[in-house]
């Protein structure tokens, strides 16, 4: 090697090191400045009202006693065309008398909608704030106590300080804890400054066509508009996100689009015996294993799901505190590890699963046909086309029939910094309530009733203060669905704390943040 050559190595080499003590000059002060910053206190808020709830021993009993009533009720959609509607009647009948100064006040108007849907209005005595809307759905998904619950799942069963049964998350607690919250505010005199409207769906579990979407267009024929909407969604996850110095509520700002996708393969029949070479078994197999082989493209960073281990990277030790505080260069680091476990992995791609499969009618006979159907959900940065293009390709076979069943775009994603009148009333909301939690943006990866309602408005956010542990997530439509005494009546302080805020006229100046450094 010549000289010259050498020379023009050791001046890459030293660039190489000064690019890199650099880089990490940058890091370093990044976290630091992290570190100062975190410790701010949150600016002084106007307090409008503060009717505080005492939940004494008696209403402790009663609301919980109202709580298993309406687990006990089957609200069960088993399909956009099939539904409980006794029990659904039922639960109306019973909302009556469980809330009667809810339904009897002059201050609240009521109106049923699409027959089991229920819309409320709670006008404000300050006219000129913009309304806003809390979310709800009143049907759940079917349970059999021979799929291993621990208690029968509609009976409300109490084990150990926790009520189990289907609808205990998702979503008679939300629903329960709101109408409660506001019946007490009304016995003790409340009403608000800002106006607010309650909407309980009914087929929610089944994409909400009937429920939400009428209250929508109702809401639109008056030409409302909202301030935001608050719906079911993410949760406080506690020991849930591995390394993280405590609890953490992550408010979803935007949820993952959908697509339905069929997978078909025709060819002609035969016998058995005398088999083609390739079977439509065989070339639908094939083409699903390239889908399960190719997954979609890895996109941390792209999403909502960046700023939440952005706002979180404090509660973390070294050396993740440094590596989340630097997304700018350790993103694709990041997204390589969420990646390997499917509960992460769902927040940083479009997923994939293949979920059913059908063929063949007789064991002699070759079938002519073949399907599948592909669940996908769709990571914010991609759009519903750029993923049947994407399937297109990576099949890349002309003898699957690709056809999308039901597709929808992801939402766009809400506001959610120090301006942001409906995401920081919420967290100062679970601040109210949880000193100690960590508050942070999230994507929600399920959808609910409150993608309906984007025309209404631009911000949509979807949080519960539900407590999840590990492995509580995996009793949302599982088995064993519960929730302890102790949660659901915190959910009830939470709502009536909430509405409270809501009064607020206007957020305080904004305090410094990591963000704007």
């Amino acid at each position: 090697m010549n000289l010259i050559m050498i020379k023009f190595l050791k001046i890459i080499i030293g660039t190489g090191f000064i690019v890199f003590f650099i880089l990490v000059t940058i890091a370093s002060i990044r976290t630091l400045s992290l570190d100062v910053n975190a410790g701010l206190q949150l600016a002084r808020w106007e307090t409008p009202s503060d009717i505080s709830l005492e939940i004494d021993h008696r209403k402790r009993e009663e609301l919980l006693t109202l709580f298993k009533e309406a687990i006990r009720i089957p609200t069960v959609s088993f399909s956009p065309t099939e539904s409980n509607t006794t029990a659904l009647l039922h639960f109306n009948s019973f909302l009556r008398r469980a809330f009667p100064t809810l339904f009897t006040s002059g201050l609240v108007h009521h109106e049923l909608v699409a027959n089991y849907s229920h819309l409320f209005w709670v006008p404000g005595s300050q006219l000129d704030l913009v309304p806003y809307l809390l979310l709800a759905h009143i049907d759940v998904v079917p349970a059999t106590e021979s799929d291993g619950w621990v208690a029968p799942p509609f009976s409300a069963q109490e084990i150990d300080g926790f009520i189990y049964g289907r609808g205990t998350i998702d979503d008679k607690s939300s629903l329960m804890g709101i109408l409660q919250a506001l019946e007490y505010l009304l016995i003790q005199g409340y009403a608000p400054h800002r106006g607010f409207y309650l909407g309980l769906g009914h087929d929610e579990e089944v994409s909400g066509y009937q429920g939400a979407l009428n209250i929508v267009r109702l809401l639109k024929q008056r030409n409302v508009r909202l301030a935001f909407v608050l719906d079911e969604g993410l949760a406080v996850l506690d020991g849930v996100i591995s390394g993280l110095d405590g609890p953490a509520a992550l408010i979803g700002v935007s949820e993952k689009g959908l697509a339905t996708v069929k997978l078909s393969v025709s060819t002609l029949p035969g016998h058995a015996s005398m088999p083609s070479r390739e079977s439509s078994i065989g070339i639908l197999a094939a083409a699903v294993k390239r889908l399960e082989d190719n997954p979609m493209p890895m996109l941390f960073g792209h999403g909502p799901e960046r700023e939440t281990f952005e706002h979180l990277a404090h509660k973390f030790g070294l050396p993740l505190k440094f590596v989340l505080s630097n997304l700018w260069l350790f993103s694709p680091l990041v997204g390589r590890f969420l990646e390997q476990k499917p509960d992460s992995n769902a927040f940083v791609r479009t997923t994939t699963a293949v979920t059913i499969f059908n063929a063949g009618v007789k064991l002699n006979v070759m079938p002519s046909l073949a399907e599948a159907y592909v669940n996908l959900r769709i990571h914010t940065a991609q759009s519903l086309q750029e993923v049947m293009d994407l399937i297109q390709f990576t099949i890349g076979d002309h003898r699957v029939k690709i056809e999308l069943i039901e597709g929808f775009d992801p939402l766009p994603v809400s506001s959610s910094d120090d301006k942001s009148y409906g995401f920081q009333i919420i967290k100062k909301t679970v601040l109210d309530m949880f000193p100690t939690v960590a508050v942070a943006p999230g994507i929600c990866v399920g959808n609910t009733d409150s993608r309906h309602f984007k025309d209404l408005t631009k911000d949509i956010y979807r949080f519960a203060p539900l407590w999840f542990k590990p492995g509580d997530a995996k009793r949302f439509h599982g088995i064993n669905e519960r929730i302890s005494r102790k949660n659901y009546e915190d959910l009830v302080l939470f709502y009536s704390r909430l509405i409270q805020n809501c009064d607020i006229r206007k957020l305080p100046e904004p305090h410094t943040s990591v963000h704007e450094l």
